[in-house]
């Protein structure tokens, strides 16, 4: 039986609505962190927990997540993960201390985990033919605006009310979006799938993925080889002090991940239940598709990370005002995504996605020349948008093209690989622009400090030291204190170097995407039927 056209779009617009409701989340926390030290009286190893555990959770699950969803009902899981998302939301924003606030935020990576793959997979299964172009080109845009739209709305929230309602704007968002996909979401499953729940690959990849994205992310923090910070958990401390967690967290997941891609190829052969087929590696465009995904997430995740940064410590923008220069990312994200739909039916998908690309790459481009202390957001606004114009057009047909080949039933653990792949290329990103830029602002400011104001060597590099572990935000603190002006103008000069360095690495990373980009076979929706209820049992095999 196939949906109606009216409640099809519904459907997708209540998928889309808990979609934004996630990606919102994350960036709205990072605004409102400040405000939650001042309130919860948190250390600053407390604060960063806050964020780390979502991520950690949110990674670790979505290949899980992803399966059960083919194996138990997609609407299902999408459903189960909003009532989470927003119970966890109700604990953060009453959270009396920070303990709490860190347990109700795992909460919250799993259902965020348990939403995302699944309003991929359901999008996928929903719509067929013309039509589908268009849903994933809503579906990318909300990823890629929402983006931007988050430190905007965080500002305004933390500004005007309270942190705590970075959270409490989560009840209504999720309520409307539940009963909608009650009403209108069809239940898709892999009707084929053998029963059994495959254990050890969920541990085994629960721990890799975690571990991976934990030692991306904090390697610049707390040192990639020899401790240059304490890693705390509550009260217990890491109790090596010459070896650094990041080294030990990655070789847990160079041992973990090989032993789960070899467990699950082992229990393919044998006809097991199975948490990944990596027989879909064999299918080109889901294969080309997730190679090129991780290589353009280094560049798009990284510089999103850098640029608030900048604008708060180097122009003195509030949240609020950095989140309107990042407005014109998200317009330009919102227009790029359902425009790509025609375009791919025109030239087909793969020419959009280059097209889409090479407008990042450029977008990034033609910020460098514009990264300066005296400049505006007015400046920026308009490389910006092409910038935003080009993840909206990549973004949603790079993910339709890398599911286009998977049999639908297997939507589920196809979506949550393709999201575990953008997610991880993100980590890796924010850590390798993060390591740019932080180095290049200590080295930076150590050697304008002595070579051009004489400031001794010993001084000079406690003065760069902090510049690099405040990401330039001690900047903050020295403009409203007098004599300091010298040093400021020598800080804000490295940070614009090392800023556009960065920006320049990010544009090179969305290149390498470009080329790759060409090794994806050139996909046209076709022009069957637009939307199915319930997946066909009988599937095509994968071919290389």
């Amino acid at each position: 039986m196939t949906a109606a056209p009216r409640t099809r779009w519904l459907g997708l617009a209540s998928l889309a609505l808990g979609l934004a409701m996630i990606i919102v989340d994350a960036t709205i926390v990072n605004v409102a962190i400040p405000s939650i030290i001042e309130d919860l009286g948190l250390q600053l190893t407390d604060a960063e927990w806050v964020n780390t555990v979502y991520s950690l959770v949110f990674a670790a699950l979505l290949v899980t997540v992803g399966r059960l969803g083919d194996l138990y009902g997609r609407k299902r899981i999408y459903l189960g993960g909003l009532a989470l998302f927003v119970g966890a939301s109700l604990l953060c924003a009453s959270a009396p201390s920070g303990t709490l606030l860190i347990a109700a935020r795992a909460l919250q990576g799993i259902g965020a985990a348990c939403i995302l793959p699944s309003t991929l997979s359901s999008v996928n299964a929903m719509f067929r033919g013309r039509e589908r172009a268009l849903a994933f080109g809503i579906w990318g845009s909300v990823i890629g605006g929402m983006a931007a739209l988050g430190p905007l709305v965080g500002g305004w929230l933390t500004t005007d009310f309270s942190w705590r309602w970075a959270f409490y704007i989560n009840l209504p968002i999720g309520l409307v979006a539940g009963t909608i996909a009650l009403l209108t979401v069809p239940e898709t499953r892999d009707p084929s799938a053998a029963p059994g729940i495959d254990l050890i690959g969920i541990v085994t990849s629960a721990i890799g993925f975690a571990a991976l994205v934990f030692g991306l992310i904090e390697g610049e923090r707390y040192g990639w080889w020899r401790p240059t910070d304490t890693f705390r958990i509550g009260s217990w401390e890491w109790p090596f002090a010459t070896l650094s967690p990041v080294p030990v967290a990655l070789a847990l997941a160079a041992l973990f991940l090989p032993t789960f891609a070899l467990y699950e190829l082992r229990r393919v052969r044998a006809n097991r239940p199975v948490l990944l087929d990596l027989r879909l590696f064999r299918y080109r465009t889901f294969r080309w598709g997730n190679l090129a995904a991780l290589i353009v997430s280094l560049g798009e995740f990284g510089i999103v990370f850098v640029l608030p940064l900048y604008l708060q410590a180097v122009l003195g923008y509030t949240a609020f005002q950095t989140g309107l220069v990042l407005l014109a990312t998200a317009i330009g994200a919102f227009l790029g995504g359902p425009a790509a739909a025609n375009l791919a039916q025109r030239f087909g998908a793969r020419q959009v996605i280059r097209a889409g690309m090479l407008f990042e790459a450029v977008g990034l481009l033609l910020i460098v020349p514009f990264l300066a202390p005296d400049t505006t957001g007015w400046r920026l606004a308009p490389a910006l948008f092409l910038y935003g114009l080009g993840v909206g057009l990549a973004t949603a047909q790079l993910t339709s093209v890398i599911l286009a080949e998977v049999p639908t039933a297997q939507s589920g653990q196809a979506s949550g690989t393709q999201s575990t792949t953008r997610q991880v290329g993100a980590a890796l990103g924010i850590a390798l622009l993060g390591t740019i830029l932080a180095a290049g602002l200590g080295s930076g400011t150590k050697s304008r400090l002595i070579d051009q104001l004489g400031i001794p060597p010993q001084q000079a590099a406690a003065l760069a030291r902090a510049a690099k572990q405040s990401a330039g935000q001690i900047l903050v603190q020295l403009q409203t204190q007098p004599g300091t002006q010298p040093i400021v103008q020598a800080i804000e000069a490295a940070f614009t170097d090392a800023a556009r360095r960065t920006a320049l690495v990010a544009a090179a990373f969305i290149l390498v995407g470009f080329i790759a980009s060409w090794l994806i076979p050139d996909i046209r929706p076709e022009r069957g039927p637009t939307a199915v209820s319930e997946p066909a049992t009988a599937e095509s095999r994968p071919t290389g």
